[in-house]
């Protein structure tokens, strides 16, 4: 009898999964009304059934790329991977991609809902296996790209930061350094341990992230939220939603701000020296909330989760409530679109891009679940001036989604080259993708 109840299981599952598919609300405002400093935030719009509308993972054709900008151009610099999400680029324009999933979390989402879930996510590549390591990219000099298995046998692996002769790579659960010297295309040294970090069962913002000072001695490390809304409880955020700064000696470390539900990207303003992040905000209240976010982190600010959203604007699901930590709650300085999941963050320079995109940070839009329609799905740029956003986001690279129902790719980290290109993680795609200006030759050369 047991192959029968799982076929009936089975189908009620999927019966379920397309009945949620079908239901929720849709958004009442444009895209655009939750972007820039003073984002619309209508009143929340929970349903009894969450709205889920999710790009099922494609792929791209032969030869297909995402569209870029006017005046830009897109080449594939690596195609093939598995699962490229974050990128870190060495003084010697080697690149390094961590090809990674996330790695099994046997109590997150547990029940009905979260096996719902779970059928439905896995149609966006969610279930598939981590390759758990980290790739090097170098230019061969002759057109081409050499490909080398830099790092092995990681646990979903994530950020990554050279200083001096260490490489720091944030798995889901520890910090590790590794020992670096200039030009090596491997490393079997052990990892040692500088601090370990939330994971466990629940793990549910498994992805880590890792940044380093000027001076190399003290790390940043980005850790999401266990839960959209604390519904885990309380004790199983601790050390969680939050940035947090480590010695790299000794590898004490303290929450360096809080109350940042899901900070992934994270990047060194050029001109005032300020850590921004990028923070994907919580969701099942409406098409249209809450944006997402990207902010200058300050030392013990707290922005709001989970108990307030944009400032004070108060969650209600959120049970007891805490004022005190609502009157706490800071603003943070960008809006970036309800449900984009904006994850990868990188302030430009000036290299092979049109000079309007010399000043500004780029943004990586994985991609929208929860909205109706589908958000983010694109790469865009948010000008800046005076260390500050300044103007609405220009879109870089689109073409991402087909339609409403396919992800042909979904960007997830973007950084800047040696010579000032911008280099995009497109974990749907399996590729790397190059964008420079559409004039000239020699490294805007179609790969």
């Amino acid at each position: 009898m047991r192959p029968r109840v799982f076929v009936i299981t089975g189908i009620i599952i999927l019966a379920v999964a397309g009945t949620v598919a079908a239901c929720g609300d849709r958004a009442t405002l444009p895209l655009e009304a939750g972007v820039g400093p003073s984002p619309a935030l209508p009143p929340p719009h929970p349903t009894l059934v969450p709205t889920v509308k999710i790009a099922a993972a494609k792929g791209w054709p032969a030869d297909a790329a995402p569209v870029p900008a006017p005046g830009l151009r897109v080449s594939a610099l690596a195609r093939g991977l598995d699962h490229p999400r974050w990128l870190a680029v060495l003084p010697n324009n080697d690149v390094l991609v961590a090809e990674t999933n996330a790695p099994k979390r046997p109590d997150d989402g547990k029940g009905i809902r979260g096996l719902v879930q779970r059928t439905l996510f896995s149609k966006a590549g969610a279930s598939v296996p981590s390759a758990n390591r980290i790739t090097l990219l170098r230019d061969d000099g002759h057109g081409g790209v050499e490909r080398h298995e830099f790092l092995k046998g990681l646990t979903s692996p994530f950020g990554m930061a050279l200083a001096g002769d260490s490489l720091y790579v944030a798995d889901t659960d520890a910090l590790l350094r590794f020992p670096y010297r200039p030009g090596q295309t491997e490393i079997t040294a052990p990892g040692t341990v500088v601090c370990d970090l939330p994971g466990g069962p629940i793990n549910h913002h498994w992805t880590k992230n890792v940044v380093a000072s000027a001076d190399g001695r003290t790390l940043y490390v980005s850790v999401g939220s266990n839960s959209n809304v604390a519904e885990n409880g309380l004790p199983a955020e601790d050390g969680r939603a939050a940035v947090w700064q480590v010695d790299a000696a000794t590898g004490a470390h303290r929450v360096f701000a809080g109350g940042l539900r899901n900070p992934v990207g994270m990047a060194w303003q050029p001109q005032t020296g300020a850590l921004w992040v990028a923070v994907n905000e919580r969701d099942e209240i409406g098409s249209d909330l809450v944006p997402d976010y990207m902010t200058a982190v300050r030392d013990g600010a707290f922005y709001g989760w989970p108990f307030s959203y944009y400032g004070q604007h108060v969650d209600e699901r959120v049970k007891p409530p805490h004022p005190e930590m609502v009157a706490r709650a800071a603003v943070p300085d960008y809006a970036l679109g309800a449900h984009t999941a904006s994850l990868g963050l990188a302030f430009s320079e000036t290299g092979s891009l049109p000079a309007s995109l010399t000043q500004g940070a780029f943004v990586g839009q994985h991609g929208s679940w929860n909205r109706n329609p589908p958000s983010g799905y694109r790469v865009i740029f948010v000008p800046f001036a005076a260390g500050r956003p300044a103007g609405e986001p220009v879109e870089v690279l689109t073409g991402f989604l087909n339609g409403s129902s396919e992800a042909q790719g979904r960007p997830v980290g973007v950084a800047m080259d040696r010579n000032g290109a911008l280099l995009v993680a497109d974990d749907v795609g399996n590729t790397v993708w190059k964008v420079t200006g559409a004039v000239g030759s020699g490294s805007e050369a179609k790969r």
